[in-house]
């Protein structure tokens, strides 16, 4: 079979694959571990732009709105969601009601249209995630998004790898906290909450490959 697959007339090419491979094959390896582990490669950091400049520093850090007041299906749903104009415009038709910065909100709001808000936190298409099974178990919004109350402009604050979800399924309690306090933000479990919240609701995350890949 070899000599069919590596004819007679190939064998003086062999030390040009084979040493060059034996060489560059280990740098290569770290090469490419390096980069998977990028935060650009895992797009930690990444921060769009949006058509509407909304605050969580200002709505939620200052004002201490509930996230679930905009993502109001979060309990329920495995999406999030993203609120509908007519949410913000719930407060916005009198507070501020002439700022140039909320016009593509009023557009939107009067015409029936939904905001194009610019997705952050982007799971590849087959991955399939949950907001429901997390939020309803005590696994509170900061584990996943970080201290969003502070964030003028959101960011991926996490690398929401494979890995990093394997990590908390294997070990949830650091990151288990009352269910009612999920939304809190920089919130302090007392000791043992989380092996408390994990055998309270008897918390067994899997770890089969069907669980996320359906």
């Amino acid at each position: 079979m070899s000599r069919f697959l590596f004819p007679e007339w190939t064998q003086p090419l062999k030390k040009y694959v084979i040493t060059p491979a034996l060489l560059f094959g280990p740098v290569y390896i770290v090469l490419l571990a390096a980069f998977v582990k990028d935060p650009q490669t895992l797009r930690i950091g990444y921060m769009p732009d949006q058509p509407v400049p909304y605050s969580h520093a200002l709505h939620v850090g200052q004002l201490g709105m509930d996230c679930r007041y905009c993502h109001n299906v979060v309990e329920r749903s495995a999406k999030a969601a993203v609120p509908p104009a007519a949410t913000c415009m719930n407060c916005h038709q009198s507070v501020h009601p002439r700022s140039e910065k909320l016009l593509p909100v009023r557009q939107a709001f009067y015409e029936n249209e939904p905001l194009k808000w610019v997705r952050v936190h982007d799971l590849p298409d087959y991955v399939y995630f949950n907001h429901s099974a997390h939020v309803t178990r005590g696994v509170g919004c900061e584990s996943c998004h970080g201290r969003i109350d502070r964030m003028v402009k959101v960011w991926q604050d996490k690398p929401l790898t494979m890995q990093w979800c394997l990590d908390c399924h294997r070990n949830p309690e650091p990151n288990l906290r009352k269910p009612e306090n999920v939304t809190v933000m920089g919130y302090q479990p007392a000791p043992g909450e989380g092996a408390s919240v994990k055998a309270e609701l008897k918390i067994n995350p899997p770890t089969d490959c069907s669980t996320c890949h359906r």
